[in-house]
């Protein structure tokens, strides 16, 4: 690990800051880059999402993904985990907090509204930014890009009844040019471009060509990452500093649903015997969350300066230094995690095989 990464948890406490301090000095600059958006999507953090992503990408080798059957456990423990888990308990976690223990502290008009982008949030898993992730765990990059894939065709059909059965609506306007741009622009583009540059990287130089371009992108991806963590905290700046309590309040019951989705996901991981590449992975894509999709859904629902919006913000905001939290978490145990009896009965099995 390079001092750069050593030093990651450091570089993101100074983007937080600078991001603040330059959305509050400067909100022009940010607006103007918030605006270069076509539905709902920022045409400039897409880019830094593809330094970010393409990068893990050059790492798959699409011949090998037939072979991610092997992780049934995984798959079937992060589906659990988003569609069966995520979305009732931040319901639960709405209600018990911003709904009872903080509702005198929020105005009352929007308290409803506030809950209502809780539950939002939560039922649109992670696409693009598990990949930086995974990989940050070493997981497996073929189980990380199959789970997306998967999570990307059920949410088509099971996002909106899951949000209408939630806040009680009979209908719910799926922002659907938000949806199927954001998976072509974070998922597909990236891949085919990903695919091209591999197969010629391997055609003229070789595995040792792919190794050297991946020692040079990586630090780019990382740099990536930081930059997008100052746009994020820039375009809220001023929101943060006029309404810092209100957006504390709102946090909590994100942090907790992270937390106990992640936990979760990775000790049912332990127990059914899944491999620590994978466990990690799973762990992640279970708690965190699609913002581009959830931001739209609580704009299209219930108004740009609505509650529900602001609190979809405040999932895009805690989102990258919470997600590192559990990256540090998931690589501090992995060896807690590989003394678990069913992950040392599988490994013994498979070598005895």
């Amino acid at each position: 690990m390079s001092v750069f990464e050593r030093y990651l948890t450091l570089w993101v406490a100074l983007c937080i800051v600078v991001g603040i301090a330059l959305g509050h000095f400067i909100p022009g600059m940010f607006q103007t880059i918030g605006a270069a958006e076509y539905a709902n999507v920022n045409i400039p953090m897409a880019v830094l999402i593809w330094l970010m992503i393409i990068p893990m990408l050059l790492r798959i080798d699409f011949a090998s993904l037939h072979e991610v059957g092997a992780y049934w456990r995984g798959i079937g423990v992060t589906l659990f985990i988003n569609w069966a888990v995520k979305p009732f308990s931040m319901a639960l976690l709405g209600w018990l907090f911003i709904g009872w223990l903080f509702r005198p502290y929020l105005p009352a008009v929007q308290i409803d509204s506030y809950i209502a982008g809780l539950i939002i949030l939560a039922a649109a898993p992670c696409t693009a930014m598990v990949f930086v992730w995974s990989n940050l765990t070493k997981g497996e990059p073929h189980f990380t890009l199959s789970q997306v894939a998967l999570n990307d065709a059920i949410m088509v059909v099971a996002f909106a009844p899951i949000v209408g059965l939630l806040l009680g609506l009979s209908a719910i306007t799926v922002p659907w040019n938000t949806l199927i741009l954001s998976v072509v622009l974070y998922i597909i583009v990236p891949v085919i471009i990903a695919q091209f540059v591999r197969r010629q990287l391997l055609a003229n130089g070789g595995k040792a060509g792919l190794d050297r371009l991946l020692v040079v992108l990586q630090p780019l991806s990382l740099v990536a990452l930081l930059a997008t963590l100052v746009m994020l905290f820039g375009f809220q700046g001023e929101q943060i500093i006029a309404q810092p309590l209100v957006i504390a309040l709102l946090a909590v019951p994100i942090l907790i649903q992270v937390y106990f989705n992640s936990g979760l996901a990775y000790i049912l991981n332990r127990i059914s015997g899944e491999q620590h590449c994978v466990a990690g992975p799973s762990a992640l894509i279970g708690a965190s969350n699609f913002f581009e999709l959830a931001v739209a859904a609580a704009i299209s629902l219930f108004g740009f300066n609505s509650g529900a919006a602001l609190a979809t913000v405040v999932g895009v905001l805690i989102e990258v230094p919470v997600m590192l939290s559990v990256v540090w978490i998931v690589n501090r145990s992995k060896n807690w995690y590989e003394r678990g009896a069913a992950v040392q009965n599988l490994q013994k099995a498979e070598r005895t095989a």
